[in-house]
């Protein structure tokens, strides 16, 4: 019975074959990482890289936006940055229709949620890829199923998407296009088709605009091997652009303010292109092969050994084989040319992995794949030239040093069963082996060959990525007792908006403001504004990710300047294996500090930019606070022979120190005298090791710095001044750096106290926070300039009293507000670069889709009126559509007068 239905109706057909791919991937997804233990089938934490440090955390937030426990909404997060825009975080990272899932788990959970979400992401791609295939060829059910598990697993997927989560909607939208694409060429569904194109451009522009371009070119190909008349495929194409516009148009609300958010990013530090090597980019067609910075073009033996077999397919018209061949080479070369490899990523050099367009070829390997089996499957010539092909492949790949010892016999056991499972059905295609029940009986071993070889290739791809990646990338634990503690003790000292509450300068992960709560400087995003990067490292504050992650600043001084009320206090991540535990707990520590909104002079302008502030972050503070509260000594920096320290030049100041020679008892040190009492503090943003006080202190705590080309030091504070006034830092290095000639503050903790009572007196007496408006109520008669601790990115504007709102002015990258004296109180709201063009144009398309929707109705009404004479678009007399008819299925074959090769041998299994 069920055979029959699978025959009846290409609906059932594709729903059959979505639904084996679907469970195939999930599968074997989930087998692999039990056989690498990985979370949540084992201890391995999954969350490496990005995974950990951007996109669980940004789960978390909505996490709690959707249960209304966030500080902010979608126009400003709160916790973030001082204050960051979220909306391009959103449309970057959230907008994917998968994201709200999260909800339904415990926020204790969001690690398993992020999971379940990529493991549903890489199901739904997987059953689009099979449906794609059944409606481009008819052919196998079960064929197109293994395929489309080919494309969801390929080595993109698992190897780079797979922690990149949002990237999957990108592998979800590519066979879904392809489908708009056909609808567009045969004038079906229209609206459905504007639809598509909107949410997969929402979901994820990025990979939705190399996933257009892919189903561009698939289309293009299409119209080439039909070869219709040129006006027909003029309308056809025109028709295609025209979906795609719309649709882009739907979503440019979201798509112009993540635009928008990336040209206000901050600078990063872009790594010049190196194609990779012939060797390698063999290897990564190999199954269980792994790198982070070459092309993971890997979809399984079945599916390589079906596209090489190709172009020696006879039974596959000429023109099928030689276009498709022709575009996966294309498509190859021009990953490896850097003018073609920027233009498939937007004109924009990638920051980290640069091959982000390999699943566009991964697909177009599965089609071709595709059609050569749709036609019947390879005879025994074309498995000969495409094996002989495979093992040349193999051949080149052994020079890689990507292919371990294990890569060979899973290849060996997976060319053999591929090929075993080939042969066979070739041989009951020709009808040479058997008859009848037999003839079934082999058809179904040949399944099991061809499905056992994928499910235990792509198992194995799996586990084995997974392990390499863990272990050459850095990781982050999941949720547990360490998080809990944190946002325990956060929950319990949070103040906001009358304070804010730092998680802490140990932080756990890049975002831990999203993860555990609070408010503070650490944030970590594609859309990190200039401004936040500039004012916080102008402050002293450090930075990974070539500035794009800003780090906590531990600093009495920038805590009164940003109104950061509590801290807390964490011992060093457990997780982590560099940093040495130092037996601490997590601890809460409070500050007196003005309020979000104070008052200075009138000082507002130009020269009060960013751009103002010198090369001493002690100076800068003070620049911000409007008080002078440091005292820099004088060094004398001494190398670990106890020899004066060497001075730089202009392109490379401080004084230069190495790490102390094996055997040797010294150390480089650093000696200077501050006032008895105050606060000592080290600046030196490139240095790498520990610093302690040591001397007239004992048991001075050493203190750790971090840096490397993409890594900046945070200033540290070292400890309370002895009696003596005699300062002596020891430091222990990793390697050579530098300690610029200024790099130690002795901060004044009576001159900070007079500073910050100062600024509480004249500050705003109520501070209330909502979303993207802040409202603070000033003593009577203000004057000066109303500042608003939180970073001036594009899009604030300010108004005082009942005035109108203006763009808001700068106070050293505060945002600043002028007063006249008569105005008791500030409103300043948030407006989104980017947002008034997106919805525009949004708004634009939705009139003329609606537009063109009203006129196709009219004009169908008008050719099914009996009044009317046959109009060449309804129906005919004899009961069948015209052949230029919008829902007519044959199109193409009737487009060029002759039956085409796109429509031919129609399969119903």
């Amino acid at each position: 019975m069920r055979r029959t239905i699978l025959r009846a109706g290409g609906g059932s057909v594709r729903r059959a074959a979505s639904l084996l791919a679907a469970a195939l991937t999930v599968t074997a997804l989930c087998v692999g990482d039990v056989i690498a233990r990985s979370y949540p089938f084992g201890p391995r934490t999954r969350s490496v890289n990005d995974l950990g440090n951007q996109y669980v955390p940004y789960h978390a937030h909505l996490w709690d936006l959707l249960h209304g426990r966030a500080d902010g909404g979608l126009l400003v997060n709160w916790q973030s940055g001082f204050g960051a825009s979220f909306l391009p975080d959103f449309g970057t990272y959230l907008s994917s229709p998968f994201a709200p899932l999260v909800a339904v788990f415990p926020r204790d959970e969001i690690d398993l949620a992020v999971y379940v979400i990529t493991v549903l992401k890489t199901g739904c791609a997987a059953a689009a890829m099979a449906f794609l295939l059944l409606t481009l060829r008819p052919g196998r059910w079960w064929a197109a199923g293994l395929l489309g598990t080919s494309y969801a697993l390929c080595g993109w997927s698992v190897a780079a998407a797979s922690y990149n989560p949002m990237w999957l909607d990108g592998l979800i939208a590519l066979p879904l296009l392809c489908l708009v694409g056909e609808w567009t060429l045969t004038g079906r569904r229209p609206l459905l088709g504007v639809l598509v194109v909107a949410a997969a451009w929402a979901a994820n522009f990025y990979t939705a605009y190399m996933a257009t371009l892919g189903a561009g070119l698939v289309l293009l190909l299409r119209l080439l091997v039909a070869g219709p008349p040129r006006r027909r495929a003029l309308v056809a194409a025109g028709r295609a652009a025209l979906t795609f516009a719309l649709g882009v148009g739907l979503a440019a609300p979201l798509v112009t303010v993540v635009y928008f958010g990336s040209k206000h990013a901050s600078p990063t530090r872009f790594q010049d292109f190196v194609p990779a090597t012939g060797q390698d980019l063999a290897a990564r067609l190999l199954p269980t092969t792994y790198s982070f910075a070459t092309p993971a073009v890997y979809v399984g033996v079945m599916a390589l050994l079906l596209a090489l077999a190709l172009p020696f397919h006879r039974a596959v018209p000429r023109r099928v084989r030689v276009g498709w061949t022709l575009l996966v080479v294309a498509v190859t070369l021009s990953m490896q040319w850097n003018p073609t490899h920027l233009a498939w990523h937007a004109f924009t050099a990638p920051q980290g992995s640069p091959y982000r367009q390999a699943f566009v070829l991964c697909a177009l390997l599965v089609i071709a794949a595709w059609h050569a089996l749709s036609y019947g499957p390879p005879g025994r010539r074309a498995l000969l030239a495409a094996s002989a092909l495979l093992v040349l492949i193999a051949a080149v790949a052994s020079r890689s040093h990507l292919v371990r010892p294990y890569a060979w016999p899973v290849l060996l056991l997976a060319a053999v069963g591929a090929l075993g499972g080939l042969v066979l059905l070739a041989g009951l295609q020709g009808g040479r082996l058997a008859s009848g029940t037999r003839r079934t009986a082999l058809t179904g071993l040949a399944v099991v060959l061809l499905a056992g070889a994928q499910f235990g290739e792509a198992t194995a791809n799996s586990a084995a990525t997974t392990r390499q990646r863990l272990a050459g990338m850095d990781n982050y634990a999941p949720w547990g007792e360490r998080q809990q503690e944190q946002s325990e003790a956060i929950a319990k000292a949070d103040g906001w908006p009358r304070y804010r509450t730092d998680p802490g300068r140990e932080q756990t992960v890049g975002n831990d403001p999203m993860v555990v709560g609070g408010q503070g400087a650490q944030y970590y995003s594609s859309h990190t504004s200039d401004v936040l990067y500039r004012l916080l490292t102008a402050l002293g504050a450090g930075w990974t990710s070539g500035g794009r992650s800003p780090q906590s600043l531990d600093n009495a001084v920038t805590d009164a300047i940003f109104s950061v009320g509590a801290r807390v206090h964490s011992p060093p991540d457990p997780h982590q294996t560099w940093p040495p535990q130092d037996g601490s707990r997590t601890t809460v520590s409070r500050r007196d500090v003005p309020p979000l909104v104070t008052v200075r002079p009138s000082v507002a302008g130009p020269r009060t930019g960013v751009s103002a502030f010198g090369a001493s972050p002690y100076r800068n503070q003070e620049m911000l606070l409007g008080t002078r509260v440091y005292s820099l000594p004088r060094l004398t920096v001494r190398t670990a022979t106890g020899k004066p320290a060497h001075g730089g030049d202009a392109a490379r100041p401080g004084l230069l120190v190495g790490p102390a020679a094996r055997g040797t008892g010294g150390r480089p040190t650093i000696t200077a005298r501050c006032r008895a009492g105050s606060e000592a503090y080290l600046w030196a943003p490139r240095l790498s090791g520990t610093a302690r006080l040591t001397g007239d202190v004992a048991g001075g705590r050493a203190v750790r710095f971090r840096s490397d080309p993409s890594r900046l030091a945070a200033m540290q504070p070292l400890g309370t001044v002895p009696a003596s006034g005699r300062l002596r830092i020891e430091l222990s290095l990793d390697r050579a750096g530098r300690i610029p000639n200024r790099a130690v503050g002795c901060l004044d903790t009576a001159r900070l106290h007079t500073a910050v009572e100062g600024l509480k007196a004249g500050g705003a007496t109520r501070v209330s926070v909502s979303d993207g408006t802040v409202r603070a109520e000033l003593p009577a008669g203000s004057k000066g300039t109303a500042i608003v601790a939180a970073p001036r990115t594009a899009g604030w504007r300010c108004a005082a009293g009942g005035a109108a709102a203006r763009p808001a002015g700068q106070y050293y990258g505060l945002i600043a507000v002028p007063l006249d004296g008569s105005s008791t109180s500030v409103t300043c709201t948030f407006h989104p670069p980017g947002l008034r063009l997106g919805t525009t144009v949004g708004m634009a398309s939705l009139l003329a889709l609606i537009l063109l929707g009203f006129l196709d109705a009219v004009r169908r009404r008008r050719a099914v009126a009996p009044s009317e004479p046959p109009s060449t678009t309804g129906p005919r007399s004899d009961g069948r559509r015209a052949p230029n008819a919008p829902g007519d299925l044959g199109l193409l074959r009737r487009m060029s007068g002759k039956r085409s090769a796109v429509g031919a041998g129609r399969r119903a299994d």
